[in-house]
């Protein structure tokens, strides 16, 4: 049934077929089309203080406003992750901004944190009433300065914590000017020591303890892989999320749109992103868990991603191009 939309979505402008689709499927969740599917009974994991009833989850960027939790949580998600919200609401980057590589299997994005900012986001989820693990995903705006940035973070880390299974701090989208450099040792440690040190004091004011992850890029050289290893367990930060988009194009068979801008995700992101995670694992030592996302596109890819030191793993492009089927397929060859 899925192969029979995606003829037609994929007909479409990405963008609109992203509308069209999320929106289709919150209909068929109001109308109970989508039945009473439940998280997959697979092989539950207990990471960060939390406790995953599979380690299949759905990574930020598909609900960028926290819209289309409960809808989506009918796909078997073993944990949703939204955003990436920023303080302000802010429209992007220009369109076109989202491409299609289907003989390769990618999708080259440059949305550039469209959102509509903390304050509706989190209204968005009071609204939803989720009841399972929800990670928010938060960023920067995009006309903040680096050396301002932290102020961002820490606004949307308050308004996020009380809601949040956990809270993902993005640093590594290709897409917003000059991110990427907060994953320089002085940037990354000045945020990580500020986040370390609210984490406290809101755990103590809302007598819970959230984690806290860091998003982090597959063009790391190991180099700068081993110094953010370091300063992540010098911050008793929570967890890694290995990784975000490439801006790389190795491999990429579709010439049509190898030019585009954007971070690269899908199937071309796949070997690139497990290297990184393999070598994240012995940097950390075991000290952090590693969610492992970035072209999964079978069951086998996220095998290899679990194998290669990943707790958890997270979906995106290999859903746009698979179907919720893959997420079945995930459950039952990691169980």
């Amino acid at each position: 049934m899925y192969k029979f939309a995606r003829f037609f979505l994929f007909l479409l402008n990405p963008e609109l077929a992203h509308h069209i689709s999320m929106r289709g499927l919150k209909l068929a969740c109001f109308f109970g089309l989508l039945g009473n599917k439940k998280v997959i009974a697979s092989k539950p994991k207990s990471i960060m203080g939390l406790r995953f009833p599979n380690k299949v989850g759905l990574a930020a960027g598909l609900d960028k406003n926290a819209e289309y939790i409960i809808p989506l949580s009918k796909l078997g998600f073993g944990f949703i992750e939204v955003g990436t919200v920023t303080p302000r609401s802010q429209p992007g980057n220009k369109k076109p901004r989202l491409f299609r590589l289907i003989e390769d299997e990618g999708i080259i994005n440059r949305f550039g944190f469209n959102n509509v900012g903390i304050d509706q986001f989190i209204k968005n989820i009071k609204k939803a009433k989720f009841k399972g693990i929800l990670g928010i995903n938060i960023g920067k705006n995009y006309d903040t300065p680096n050396d301002k940035a932290v102020e961002d973070y820490l606004i949307c880390y308050r308004k996020a914590y009380p809601y949040a299974g956990y809270i993902a701090i993005n640093v590594s989208s290709p897409n917003t000017k000059n991110l990427r450099k907060l994953q320089g040792n002085e940037h990354l440690e000045i945020l990580l020591k500020a986040l370390n040190k609210e984490q406290k004091i809101l755990h103590k004011r809302f007598k819970k303890l959230v984690p806290f992850v860091v998003k982090i890029s597959p063009d790391n050289s190991k180099k700068q892989l081993d110094s953010i290893a370091k300063l992540l367990i010098k911050y008793n930060v929570d967890g890694v999320i290995a990784t975000n988009t490439t801006v790389e194009r190795e491999g990429i068979l579709s010439s049509k749109y190898i030019n585009e801008e954007g971070g690269l995700s899908g199937g071309p992101l796949n070997k690139k992103s497990t290297n990184v995670i393999k070598h994240l694992n012995k940097s950390l030592n075991g000290k952090i868990p590693i969610i492992g996302v970035g072209g999964i596109m079978t069951a086998d890819d996220g095998v290899e991603k679990i194998n290669n030191g990943a707790s958890l793993i997270q979906i995106y492009s290999g859903l746009i191009f698979k179907g919720h089927r893959l997420v079945d397929e995930l459950c039952k060859a990691i169980r």
